[in-house]
């Protein structure tokens, strides 16, 4: 049986004082996806700070296997810098990344390496912020809306990078309120909302 990347029990999340869900227990698997569902405030973008450990949990216990990769709205990038600059600080705060790689890279995803951040598109951003899962493997991807101002390609760029990221036993939690793109691999659902405070899987 694979081995879980995260384990949750008992999880509850609040905010302001008021229980968005849980208890949750969940055990994600190896080579499993999940898709968190809800409408806006439901508690999603919570839910996957909470597993980044960016935020404490109202109760209950959230257990990762090996490092994570959250990637939210707002990212850790300057505007004034370019995007090998970008690339070579963000990547370079936990391991070395040769520049050839870097640069392939963004040739690969269409991404300008020279042009300030501020010049670039809200797509051409995306793909930047999308980076790490390509070039610093983690075990768990933990993905916010990760499709906002993806074109058909970039969507497409980013199902193949799941379905190779789980075909080697990783693990991801995304949320995405325009659905899954065709080809993006398989999920189990789980649906988050406050009428009923607990999360319920969607077989």
């Amino acid at each position: 049986m694979p081995l879980p990347r995260l384990v949750l029990r008992g999880l509850v999340g609040v905010r302001q004082g008021r229980r968005l869900w849980g208890p949750l227990n969940v055990m994600l698997q190896a080579g499993s996806a999940l898709h968190l569902q809800g409408p806006n405030g439901s508690g999603k973008t919570t839910l996957l700070r909470i597993l980044a450990g960016l935020r404490a949990p109202a109760a209950g216990h959230c257990g990762r296997d090996g490092e994570a990769w959250f990637i939210g709205h707002a990212l850790p990038l300057a505007d004034e810098l370019d995007a090998l600059a970008n690339l070579r600080g963000w990547l370079g705060l936990s391991a070395r990344v040769d520049d050839a790689v870097l640069q392939a890279w963004l040739d690969q995803m269409q991404v300008p390496r020279q042009r300030p951040l501020r010049q670039l598109s809200a797509g051409q951003r995306r793909r930047l912020a999308l980076a790490p899962l390509a070039l610093q493997p983690r075990p768990l991807w933990l993905l916010d809306e990760p499709f906002d101002a993806l074109d058909a390609a970039g969507q497409s760029a980013l199902c193949a990078l799941a379905q190779s990221h789980l075909a080697s036993g990783g693990a991801l939690v995304l949320s995405a309120h325009q659905g899954l793109p065709a080809g993006f691999p398989a999920c189990e659902a789980l649906r988050l909302g406050p009428a009923d405070w607990v999360g319920t899987v969607v077989p």
